[in-house]
């Protein structure tokens, strides 16, 4: 399973990620929104570092995230933070269930590419309408298809004192998958390390599809940004954002 293994290491891989910016970004979005924004799931939380960062701004936080793993992580990131400690959910998207509305769903950094299947998205789009209050925002980026087209071939390093992970790209037309052949290596003792392996593949969904699968789960006012900006994006973004709110 994806993050069975790099999720030990994750939170020190991705240091470079600015989720105050993030946080900035997701709140200029709820500042647009006629509905009052209180109640926010975090989709694909991950360790819940966007999760942690709401919950300190005063926003009651659902997290819910596939990998049992990256909960664990999430669950010690958000513990005694904000005015009401996060709930934490064990689920899919598509299989989301919750207690009762939010007002508002945001699925950050990419995790919507993590659908490689069209049909579970569509479950997945439907469930989050089910959920929103009416006037409710969804909030949620991908990388395009370009980007991932062109991370072909490429290899990268990601490296601290206990860990390493080396990992290769390879984009497949045919499928439109981007796969990362992932190499962790994490200190045991001394000077020993553990070598594992992980597999991770993104859908390269072109934007139009997705507003497709918007629609029909019940969105409506569907717009799409720039990468962490309030304009619509430019020709040849890796990454853009949707905006899709509930009818009242």
């Amino acid at each position: 399973m994806a993050y069975e293994y790099l999720a030990q290491c994750y939170d020190q891989f991705t240091e470079d990620v600015d989720y105050g910016r993030w946080a900035d970004y997701v709140e200029k979005h709820f500042a647009r929104s006629k509905l009052p924004i209180h109640t926010v799931l975090d989709l694909a939380c991950g360790t819940g570092s966007l999760t942690r960062l709401l919950a300190q701004r005063g926003y009651e936080m659902i997290g819910a995230d596939l990998s049992d793993v990256l909960l664990a992580h999430a669950e010690e990131n958000c513990r005694g933070v904000g005015f009401q400690e996060p709930i934490l959910l064990h689920q899919a998207m598509e299989e989301l269930d919750l207690y009762g509305t939010i007002d508002a769903c945001v699925c950050c950094l990419d995790s919507v590419n993590y659908v490689t299947r069209s049909g579970k998205l569509a479950r997945a789009f439907q469930r989050v309408h089910t959920f929103l209050m009416p006037g409710g925002l969804f909030l949620f980026d991908i990388n395009t298809p370009d980007k991932l087209r062109g991370l072909d071939g490429q290899m990268f390093l990601d490296e601290n004192e206990d860990a390493y992970c080396v990992w290769r790209a390879d984009y497949s037309p045919r499928r439109r998958v981007c796969t990362y052949g992932m190499d962790i290596f994490q200190r045991a003792e001394g000077d020993l390390w553990q070598r594992c392996e992980e597999v991770h593949e993104e859908f390269a969904y072109e934007p139009e599809e997705l507003e497709d699968l918007l629609r029909q789960a019940g969105f409506r006012q569907i717009k799409q940004y720039g990468e962490l900006r309030m304009r619509a994006p430019k020709a040849g973004e890796g990454r853009i954002f949707f905006a899709a709110r509930k009818d009242t």
